[in-house]
């Protein structure tokens, strides 16, 4: 690894910070009271070129990794988006995009990168069930070969965009759990267009994050042409596995980044808010509580930037991926925590932003995998028995 900064990487942060300083937290704070997607500001990523950021050059996308997507992902956040600067990207223009890079037909590459560098298509993922939860091998979502479709049965649910998106990479099995010697075999992906009359998408009420329906999706008898399928029949979960590397890549970058803009926002209030004649960030009981977890979360930046190059790299990154998450949520967590202490009251009021912030860092100790998970991956590499 090299520290030393690039010129795309300082056009990358500069821009990033241009961008957010564009759509900031009065942005988001209207659009998360409204309940609306942003679409100026989905605009805006792809003009900034940040949707193309994983495609490779031939196919309209900058041909960078997930070194340049981390660190455009933490700068939005970190600079005013919040949540947004992650959750707008990590989708389509993270997995969708790294999925297809890797594992697609030269005719998908051809039909779907170029519009999603461009901006121009949004990707949904459909893992979670409602049954299955984090263990994926357990789907119900059934495909079953039919001449020369596929027919999908089954219930998702959390499927985020799923309510605007033109596709999703849908998670299914071709083989029963039952049928197979290991989990991991019979699982296989599709590309599904979600205009179907056969799928219906139910938004859920949540508790942040509004700017962006999460959704239940039910299949009933939806024939997808066997071209459709991404990877090799049966091979699925190998395919999966490279596209939640820079799904908990990108959360590591959201939980850092949410912790500094919490952070800093009330470092600054800190300077100007002033009880018995002194600004309340000269006492350590308010600095020092936000200065412990900025400090992790600096370290935990440091581990997100070697899980992202050993992925680059084409490395196993799985402990590291984790490792960053885990930490940079934790730190993150934190830092929001106690930023919102230090506002007082005001921390618990809309204007000052830092509760919604509260309410989009918690998701990331739920997903993409619940920090126990994480944990249970780390604890298994260093040697403890597998607990699960």
């Amino acid at each position: 690894m090299n520290f030393e900064s690039t010129q795309e990487r300082d056009l990358i942060r500069q821009t990033a910070a241009d961008v957010a300083a564009e759509y900031g937290p009065e942005h988001w704070r209207e659009k998360e009271e409204a309940g609306e997607f942003s679409e100026a500001f989905w605009d805006e990523l792809a003009e900034a070129g940040f949707h193309g950021l994983l495609i490779p050059e031939e196919y309209e996308g900058a041909g960078m990794g997930m070194q340049e997507m981390g660190l455009a992902m933490e700068t939005l956040c970190a600079e005013g988006c919040g949540m947004a600067g992650t959750w707008y990207l990590v989708l389509t223009a993270g997995m969708a995009a790294v999925g297809i890079r890797e594992y697609g037909t030269e005719s998908q590459k051809e039909t779907y990168l170029p519009d999603i560098a461009n901006g121009k298509r949004n990707f949904s993922i459909g893992i979670t069930e409602p049954e299955a939860g984090t263990n994926t091998l357990n789907v119900a979502t059934k495909a079953e070969k039919d001449g020369d479709e596929y027919v999908l049965n089954g219930q998702k649910a959390w499927i985020t965009f799923s309510d605007r998106a033109e596709n999703m990479i849908i998670v299914t099995r071709t083989t029963p759990r039952e049928e197979v010697d290991r989990g991991t075999d019979g699982i296989s992906l599709f590309i599904v267009d979600m205009d179907d009359s056969n799928i219906d998408v139910s938004p859920i009420d949540k508790h942040g994050i509004n700017y962006s329906k999460s959704c239940e999706v039910f299949l009933e008898n939806v024939r997808v042409p066997e071209e459709n399928m991404l990877g090799d029949e049966g091979d699925g979960w190998w395919v999966l596995v490279d596209m939640l590397n820079p799904e908990r890549i990108g959360f590591a970058a959201a939980g850092t980044g949410i912790g500094k803009l919490a952070a800093n926002t009330a470092i600054e209030y800190a300077n100007e808010r002033e009880v018995f004649d002194a600004p309340i960030g000269s006492h350590q009981g308010v600095s020092f509580p936000i200065a412990k977890p900025y400090a992790k979360m600096e370290t935990a930046t440091l581990m997100r930037e070697k899980a992202a190059w050993l992925y680059d790299q084409g490395e196993d990154c799985a402990y590291e991926t984790n490792v960053a998450k885990a930490t940079a949520v934790s730190a993150g967590i934190e830092a929001v925590k106690q930023s919102m202490q230090a506002f007082g009251g005001w921390g618990y009021a809309t204007e000052y932003d830092v509760e919604r912030w509260w309410r989009e860092i918690n998701l990331t100790r739920l997903a993409p995998v619940s920090q126990q998970m994480a944990y249970n991956h780390i604890s298994q590499q260093l040697g403890f028995p597998k607990s699960y």
